[in-house]
């Protein structure tokens, strides 16, 4: 079954189902355009999302190494991979489905109209046929009457038996010309008869060819092309579903990724990280002696900075908040690192300087292996002098020479600082635990007031001048004391080149502060 055959008579319905077929696909194209729209706007969002809450702090920030913490970036990196994905399906719905399907709608819908187009032409000259067909028939019917009428008086005035005798010779003139004008109608009518039956013949053939051969062609041919849209349109349709499916497996690896983030959090992991990471490696402090002055011993006056009884440093396990203008006060004034990292906790401090040993040491290996592929090549020049001339090597091997002595230089002076610090531990926690709680001991069976004076003549420091506060600073750090702007402070320990001292309060408050924040 077929268009040409089935429906030749339905141009109307022909015309209005194909139209349909290519609104569909329109509606199509415009319905995956704005399905692209919501992909684009959906990746975009995504995005945004990874990108603000991607960390973009500084390296060691980066680096912590907790496990929730990474976990986290872990999802954020997977999010925005997964914001790629749905990029890459309204791309890929944009160039395979709309820019493909609206290219192949275009060159339809003008097959499609070239299509009607002809068979109007074809309709229009079968109808100017039959206008001529019904013109020589009409002229047929005409001549014929007028033929049949001029026969019909020819044969009255002939078969007239009342004419007169003397009108005979008048008659028979009269019959004559009567006769020869209906012989002349009759040819007319005959010739028009012919050009009659010429023309049926002719508009018959037409409209056999119309019906049988020119329509069925145009409306078979409009028949496969409605058929090629769909074909097209079902493509279109699978391609909406195996664009997406395409990517599946990326998604679900990004998916996966994001399921692996939840699994490879370790609380106790993270616990024994935030160990390492601020065990200072500090005793904790000794339990504080009672000081009897009910026995005679009066305080010393808080003015007399000479005469304190005791030194006390607090050594708080919780610190105070700073205020926005502290801390970037605190950041201002505060004085650079040292390069031993003696600002540093002993247990930190013991981290960092085994960290820079294991750096120098990769670097150092790093400048030996260059070095003894310079020699070997220079040995290479030698035997062959037509590779290379081995004084062009000179310069590279006398840097790696330099390079090699600097970092065994750093790495000797590094290893010594470690050393050190593996040998002061034991003195380190003894001290820490002397000068956080001084105790003072009094036998009542002996003079108070002597073994008072014994016992400060052995612990008291002798403050080495004073000092006034120029800034607020808050001590958060163990070993560290809080001050106040414009106090008055008694200096216990100048400053020894690595931007600290340590001072009294007039409370007996002890600690290190920057040293810039005070002015002597």
């Amino acid at each position: 079954m077929d268009w040409g055959t089935d429906l030749w008579d339905q141009y109307d319905g022909i015309d209005k189902h194909t139209q349909s077929g290519l609104d569909l696909a329109d509606r199509y194209v415009k319905f995956v355009r704005e399905r692209t729209e919501i992909e684009q706007n959906y990746a975009k969002q995504l995005r945004n999302l990874s990108k603000k809450y991607l960390k973009r702090g500084s390296k060691e920030e980066q680096e912590c190494g907790f496990t929730n913490h990474q976990s986290f970036q872990d999802i954020v990196n997977e999010l925005n991979d997964y914001a790629g994905q749905r990029e890459l399906i309204a791309e890929n719905m944009m160039t395979g489905i709309c820019v493909e399907l609206t290219k192949y709608l275009q060159d339809l819908k003008q097959e499609r109209k070239t299509y009607l187009a002809d068979a109007k032409k074809a309709q229009q000259s079968l109808e100017i046929s039959f206008k001529q067909l019904e013109n020589t028939k009409r002229r047929f019917a005409k001549e014929w009457g007028e033929a049949e009428k001029a026969t019909q008086q020819a044969e009255k005035i002939e078969n007239d038996t009342n004419a007169v005798k003397a009108d005979v010779e008048k008659l028979i003139q009269v019959c004559v010309q009567v006769k020869q004008h209906a012989h002349v109608k009759t040819h007319t009518a005959e010739e028009c008869r012919n050009d009659y039956a010429a023309q049926l013949q002719k508009y018959n053939k037409e409209q056999n060819t119309f019906y049988y051969t020119e329509i069925p062609q145009l409306f078979n041919k409009l028949q496969d092309m409605d058929e090629r849209r769909i074909r097209c349109l079902a493509e279109g349709y699978s391609q909406f579903a195996e664009v997406e499916k395409k990517v599946l497996p990326i998604i679900t690896k990004c998916l996966d990724g994001i399921s692996m983030a939840g699994g490879n959090t370790n609380g106790k992991q993270d616990s024994l990280r935030f160990i390492e990471q601020h065990k200072s490696g500090f005793e904790r402090p000794a339990e504080v002696d009672f000081e009897d002055y009910s026995q005679g011993i009066k305080p010393a006056s808080s003015d007399a900075n000479l005469n304190q009884p005791k030194i006390r440093t607090k050594l708080w396990p919780f610190s105070h908040k700073k205020t926005k203008f502290q801390r970037i006060n605190a950041d201002k004034h505060m004085s650079p690192a040292a390069e031993d990292f003696s600002h540093l906790p002993p247990e930190q401090r013991k981290k960092r300087l085994q960290s820079k040993i294991d750096d120098i040491t990769k670097e150092l290996q790093k400048e030996l292996d260059q070095s003894e592929a310079l020699e070997k090549m220079r040995g290479v020049y030698e035997r062959n002098p037509q590779m290379g001339d081995p004084a062009s090597l000179e310069p590279q091997i006398t840097q790696t020479s330099q390079n090699v002595g600097r970092l065994r230089g750093q790495l000797t002076k590094y290893e010594s600082w470690l050393a050190e610090a593996f040998r002061g531990d034991d003195s380190t926690n003894t001290a820490v635990n002397n000068n956080q709680y001084c105790s003072m001991s009094a036998d009542p069976s002996q003079n108070i007031y002597s073994e008072f004076d014994e016992d400060f003549d052995e612990d008291v420091e002798t403050p080495i001048g004073k000092a006034t506060a120029l800034y607020t600073f808050q001590g958060s750090s163990q070993g560290t004391v809080s001050i106040t702007e414009g106090e008055q402070l008694s200096v216990m320990e100048s400053d020894k080149g690595d931007g600290w001292m340590r001072v009294l309060r007039a409370n007996g408050d002890e600690g290190y502060i920057p040293s810039s924040y005070v002015k002597f």
